[in-house]
């Protein structure tokens, strides 16, 4: 049988081993309790412990395997060479732990740390998100080439393999590339930001992650569109948001021939005036404005200009308007006329029979 062929020296070291395994995980418990009880009122502080905590826990337990079985062949078994260097599961490991690291410390940065940061300098989305990218990409290229020099491997044994990708990207990912390029130069130059309201082939949407190859935009309809980042670098791209949050809303109206135009005038800058005294996003500089655009072929045509702080509040707005104004020109007898058209029949004269 199985167990009766395992030795006692074996039997030595599975005990070993889950006694070690309990006691780190009891640590953990007992770690995390008083952790608990001490950052009570901190929520980020208390979750970056717990974070750092369970990485220290999971990758305890496997430092501790690495050296119990350090003597063992299979440790160190040779599984590829690079250059002068026998690559080893134990490499391997070792190359993992510092990855992992640098991964979990990116983590405990930009989710629990630097939104204190954020909050203390009143840093915007767009501009958070590129500093949180910005943060992990250069972590984490840090913890390659430390992982890689940990383990002895020359940087300079790379160049063919870097050589061989550089031909690969050249040829056949040119379009990876080119949206990973365009990626970073919206992060560093923005002309468009996470937060940001943007129309893209008359779609509305708000930006909500730009990542390495793609940027996604969640519409009104709570759609997500992915977008590669190339796209904004080569076409128009209406963004609403880039440098002035203020937006002009255009309302039209139309009244009946024969209106007093300086009436509807005066109906339309009230009704901005109150709709601006209940809604504080309507801003008061500018002030609102009307505009007697011409004659239409069944109104004379009207355009109320009135401008607002926050871009994402249009549709509410516009409805909001458009109900008060119908109102305010129902009470005054104004009248909203519907299209007509005039049909003129001329009579003519009958066409004569013939006889045969």
């Amino acid at each position: 049988m199985l167990l009766d062929s395992l030795s006692l020296w074996q039997w030595g070291d599975i005990i070993r081993v889950s006694v070690f395994v309990v006691v780190i995980l009891l640590l953990r418990l007992s770690f995390s309790f008083l952790i608990k009880r001490l950052f009570r009122n901190k929520d980020g502080v208390e979750k970056a412990l717990l974070s750092l905590i369970n990485w220290l826990t999971y990758n305890g337990i496997l430092v501790f395997l690495i050296i119990y079985f350090s003597d063992s062949k299979w440790l160190f078994y040779n599984l590829l060479t690079i250059g002068e260097v026998e690559v080893t599961l134990f490499l391997i490991l070792i190359a993992v732990l510092i990855i992992t690291l640098a991964s979990r410390l990116s983590r405990i940065l930009n989710n629990y740390i630097l939104p204190f940061f954020y909050e203390r300098h009143q840093l915007d989305k767009g501009l958070q998100f590129t500093m949180e990218r910005i943060i992990h990409y250069v972590i984490m290229v840090i913890a390659v080439f430390v992982s890689l020099t940990t383990v002895g491997i020359d940087l300079s044994a790379l160049t063919v393999f870097a050589g061989v990708l550089g031909v690969g990207i050249g040829f056949g990912m040119q379009n990876i590339a080119s949206n990973f390029i365009s990626g970073l130069i919206l992060l560093f130059e923005r002309p468009i930001k996470v937060g940001d309201r943007v129309i893209i082939d008359e779609v509305i949407g708000d930006v909500v992650r730009i990542s390495m190859r793609a940027t996604v935009v969640r519409t009104l309809e709570n759609e997500h569109i992915i977008i590669p980042n190339s796209y904004f670098l080569e076409e128009k791209v209406i963004n609403r948001s880039f440098s002035d949050p203020r937006l002009r809303l255009t309302l039209p109206i139309g009244v009946a021939y024969g209106t007093d135009v300086y009436l509807v005038k005066e109906i339309l800058l009230s009704v901005a005036r109150e709709a601006r005294a209940d809604n504080p996003i309507i801003i008061h500089s500018p002030e609102p404005f009307v505009n007697f655009t011409g004659f239409g072929d069944s109104s004379l045509d009207f355009e109320l200009f009135i401008w607002i702080s926050n871009p994402e509040e249009v549709i509410r707005i516009k409805s909001d308007l458009n109900f008060r104004i119908y109102e305010q020109l129902n009470k005054n007898d104004v009248e909203i006329p519907f299209p007509q058209r005039d049909l003129h029949i001329k009579s003519g004269y009958p066409i004569a029979e013939h006889e045969e």
